[in-house]
């Protein structure tokens, strides 16, 4: 177990930078250890990474776990888990852990009429029970707090998509006076670090706007919200490279929701350090795994008596120790051990993966890397190495 220093609060360390790509390595140090950044964040809304347990997260390499205010408000509650100790405590996860606000939750709800935004907050409703409750930056950070979380994100507005520029412009400047809001009502600063995030949808001129007044704000660590909410890949690698580049460049950038491995591998090109992203997790639970082939379907009948690892480049403990025929029996036969391991697997490659960037970076290979990724389809990984040279000179 990792001993805790409540009184570190954060320190970002910038290590090494590349000479060909903007690329960069960092050290996040906080109160429950250190993060080698980029990094990639496995996502547990409800505290709990989805058919892991903790010992199997520490498994995959993991060096942080996120965790949803929204959700847990709602079940079991924040006071419950202040209680318990907090989410450290509570959850048995002894590394750091990041809380996101609830916003996008907001989003996601009212896209299906479930909730209302105003200037004040969000009014919602409980999916399980249909209650009505209402959020706002006080309400989010507040149970942050309790959460007890190493790092805590601000209350945001993510706008619809498509959205009108006045619809934009609106939500934006909700976005920046609840980014105040919620520095205000932040009570926790000698142990929680408060990210701002950024927003602006697919329009340049709100991404630096937006930029300058969040950066103007000096937080500890900044966020691009607003991001793989139904855009076009094309659209997404150039909000991402675009507003990458408006940053601080002595602060860590944690693109929000994304987690694809080219994807990954485009945003760490554009100077991103951290991300988020359920898919790993939420593909391995109905079958789908990532392998440097591409993705694949555990559940094909080509993999009856296939009697090898998910990967032959895989050190997981699934690839270590069971077959693809094996983890297909367990999928046909409704056994739930069989998305734990499709779990850990996926989790374990983009982690890895993640890794083997650093790597790059700090030993000035990462041109090497790409030319010998072993991930396919290469043609793929080159277009997107094609799109980042396009955006970085436009």
């Amino acid at each position: 177990m990792l001993a805790c220093n409540p009184q570190l609060v954060m320190k970002f360390v910038l290590e090494k930078k590349s000479k060909h790509f903007k690329a960069r390595a960092g050290k996040l140090s906080l109160p429950h250890g250190e993060i080698l950044t980029p990094v990639f964040m496995p996502v547990g809304t409800n505290s709990t990474v989805k058919t892991l347990t903790m010992p199997q997260l520490l498994e995959t390499n993991a060096q942080v776990m996120l965790s949803n205010a929204y959700h847990l408000y709602l079940r079991p509650g924040p006071d419950t888990i202040e209680k318990a100790g907090g989410l450290h405590t509570w959850t048995g996860w002894h590394k750091p852990i990041l809380t996101d606000s609830g916003g996008f939750q907001a989003f996601s709800h009212s896209r299906f009429g479930k909730s209302k935004v105003t200037d004040e907050g969000v009014y919602f409703l409980d999916p399980l029970n249909g209650n009505e409750h209402f959020l706002s930056p006080e309400d989010s950070i507040k149970i942050q707090n309790k959460l007890g979380a190493d790092i805590i994100m601000a209350f945001d507005d993510c706008p619809k998509l498509p959205s009108t520029e006045e619809e934009l412009e609106k939500s934006l400047d909700r976005t920046h006076q609840w980014a105040i809001r919620s520095i205000n009502a932040h009570k926790n600063v000698n142990s929680q670090s408060l990210f701002l995030i950024v927003q602006g949808g697919t329009n340049k001129e709100l991404r630096k706007k937006s930029a300058e007044f969040i950066s103007s704000l000096d937080p500890l660590g900044i966020a691009i919200g607003g991001v793989s909410v139904g855009e076009s890949r094309e659209e997404i690698c150039k909000i991402t490279e675009y507003t990458i580049g408006k940053l601080p460049e002595g602060k860590p950038r944690y693109l929000m929701g994304v987690g694809t491995p080219e994807d990954l591998i485009f945003s760490i090109l554009t100077g991103t350090d951290m991300f988020d992203c359920v898919m790993p997790t939420r593909i391995a639970r109905h079958g789908t795994f990532y392998t440097t082939e591409g993705r694949k379907i555990i559940k094909n009948a080509e993999f009856k008596e296939s009697f090898t690892s998910l990967d032959q480049h895989c050190n997981c403990y699934t690839c270590l120790n069971h077959t693809k025929a094996y983890i297909r029996h367990l999928f046909k036969a409704n056994e739930p051990t069989g998305p734990t391991l499709l779990s850990i697997h996926n989790i374990y490659f983009i982690v890895n993966l993640v890794n083997q960037m650093r790597e790059a970076i700090v030993n000035d290979s990462i041109q090497e890397f790409l030319e010998n990724c072993p991930l396919t389809p290469w043609e793929m990984i080159k277009k997107y190495i094609s799109a980042y040279h396009r955006l970085a000179h436009e």
